[in-house]
């Protein structure tokens, strides 16, 4: 179950080393030794334990590019058996929404808790230097001790750091990989319903849903598709094609939730399920409309969260960090934009949630949108330019193809056509419960006048709280973070040595790194290793002086996010034992 040690454990090896060197030491001295820290490691773990709350295991089961098109959001064409038990077993969030419609913004937001265009990760597939305050969440985890393991997407639009996670790609075992009574925070992330598998050859298709039998599956004939899409077999092929993706994923999520049981964690693990962005169709992913940012969210928490609650309140994918923080008993860093929405400390619900659009691939745009329960505002900067630009990997989906090929016969009617305009609104509003496809622009109707003023006004007051980034041209923002044009590097950290009055021959180390924002992280050798494995085993983060007995060495490096990983330094306490004669 992992190679840590204990802090116990650890103050044993160290007394131990410490008398080998004491050549006079008696049997008695020892004893008293080896008492007096022991008693005095009992009480530190005694005060630290009243002092937190129960420390409950995490998991995230995140999928992609899906909208709550599941069973238990009452869609009768979904076959989602698991993820619907979960949703029974714990809560059902019916109004949870990302900040923008496409993976890697949105994961931006949730690794660290902020709205994207607050931190200029705005622009899909950019590479961003964030505010040297911000952290990725999971180093408040492990500094807290948890074990926090990922597997296996990160898209963060920066390079995940060696400090955010104890294990990630594909080489782990999830939570198995921890100490024995330690606790973690496992994410899992499912590719299944990506969209380039909705679009992928038949033979790959079949492939990829072979477990499914043909009760399972989905008839096109039956499918429901939105107004905005032309009723046409190619259209009605993606949709069951999704349909049928999202079922096999939900076979993925009952083997997780499986092993979970049979590993005795069920009772002790608050597991959340959701989806980066809405589904990966036309019209869908990458925009900012519900069919692109309304997404599914369950959280089951055994004895706090009610079987079958359903929850109604707006809530946001960046409220998550938060809410994990919360669960682990962790302080939530001010800077976050989110509100813990389970447990004890449930934050009041926001007016509003926000969302934006910015560059996607090759195409640039600049929406913005607000909404409330009922009404949704988007303002359109670029109204100038078209809803349907060309990005080359969008337009690989037949069903866009599709779309294109009709509007050019002139075959397109009623909302089909309103994607295709050569020009966008200034501004649009909605009123979601009338119109839950957002089809009917009331920005111009009188009787609503008053709500789109509210709106507009709640939009820019939003824009110059966060300090909106989407407002300065990319070459600008990209010129504000690498002034060189160049990746920085973060600085070595310096190691400074200083005396022990526990342990007079064992030498206290402060580590600390001259780069804004960087965090350390370090690990012991001992003198045995050789430079074997170090002892006590992966990097951990450094949050005060670490002790080094005579000859072993500690190594550390640090890194901020969006700069490259500094060197690794090392120093080694003097044997003292081996200079005596």
């Amino acid at each position: 179950m992992g190679n840590r040690e204990c802090h116990g454990c650890r103050l044993w090896k160290d007394t131990m080393r410490y008398l080998a060197g004491k050549k006079r030491a008696s049997l008695w001295t020892a004893i008293v030794l080896i008492l007096a820290v022991f008693a005095a490691d009992v009480a530190v773990a005694q005060t630290a334990e009243s002092q937190q709350p129960q420390r409950l295991n995490i998991l995230w089961i995140s999928c992609e590019d899906m909208s709550p098109d599941l069973g238990c959001y009452g869609d009768d064409y979904a076959r989602s058996p698991n993820i619907d038990r979960l949703a029974a077993q714990g809560a059902r969030f019916s109004r949870a929404f990302v900040p923008a419609g496409v993976c890697a913004v949105t994961r931006s937001g949730i690794i660290t808790g902020m709205y994207p265009v607050s931190i200029g990760s705005q622009h899909m597939r950019s590479r961003i230097v964030p505010p040297p305050y911000v952290r990725c969440f999971t180093e408040y985890l492990r500094t807290a001790g948890y074990y926090c393991t990922n597997r296996s997407k990160t898209d963060y639009q920066f390079d995940p750091p060696l400090t955010a996670w104890d294990a990630q790609g594909d080489n782990h075992e999830d939570w198995r990989g921890r100490a024995s009574g330690q606790p973690f925070f496992s994410v899992i992330n499912l590719t299944t319903t990506h969209e380039s598998q909705v679009r992928q050859g038949d033979e790959q298709f079949t492939r990829r849903t072979s477990e499914l039998s043909e009760d399972q599956r989905h008839d096109p004939a039956e499918a429901k598709l939105p107004p905005y899409y032309p009723d046409t077999p190619v259209v009605r092929n993606d949709w069951a094609r999704y349909h049928d993706l999202i079922t096999v994923m939900d076979r993925q999520v009952g083997a997780i939730l499986a092993r979970l049981e049979a590993d005795g964690l069920a009772e002790s693990t608050v597991v959340m399920f959701w989806s980066d962005h809405g589904r990966g169709l036309p019209r869908g992913k990458r925009w900012i409309y519900d069919s692109g940012i309304h997404v599914p969210l369950v959280i089951r928490w055994p004895g706090q969260v009610a079987p079958g609650t359903v929850r109604e309140d707006l809530v946001s994918l960046l409220d998550l960090p938060p809410t994990v923080l919360s669960v682990a008993g962790v302080t939530v860093p001010p800077y976050m934009h989110g509100r813990v929405i389970a447990g004890d400390a449930v934050g009041d619900e926001p007016r509003y949630l926000f969302a934006h659009r910015d560059r996607m691939d090759e195409a640039y745009d600049l929406i913005r949108a607000v909404r409330d329960r009922r009404y949704k505002y988007i303002r359109n900067f670029r109204p100038e330019m078209p809803y349907a630009q060309h990005i080359e990997y969008m337009d690989q989906m037949p069903t866009l193809q599709e779309m294109r090929r009709l509007n050019a016969e002139g075959k397109l009617e009623g909302p089909q056509q309103i994607f295709f305009r050569p020009t966008k609104p200034l501004e649009e509003l909605y009123d979601l419960d009338a119109d839950p496809h957002e089809v009917n622009n009331l920005a111009r109707s009188p009787e609503h006048a008053e709500r789109l003023a509210e709106m507009r006004g709640a939009l820019e007051d939003w824009q110059v709280e966060i300090g909106d980034m989407g407002m300065v041209p990319e070459p600008v923002l990209m010129q504000r973070m690498r002034p060189t044009g160049k990746v920085e590097q973060t600085a070595e950290p310096k190691l400074t040595p200083g005396p022990d009055r526990v342990m007079r021959e064992a030498r206290l180390i402060a580590i600390s790194c001259a780069t804004p924002g960087a965090t350390i992280a370090y690990r012991v050798r001992s003198k045995e290793s050789d430079g074997q494995q170090p002892a006590g085993g992966d990097w951990k983060i450094y949050v005060s002086r670490v002790r080094l007995m005579p000859g072993e060495t500690v190594e550390a490096t640090a890194i901020r996010l969006g700069f490259q990983q500094s060197g690794v330094v090392s120093y080694t306490a003097p044997d003292a034992t081996a200079a005596r004669p």
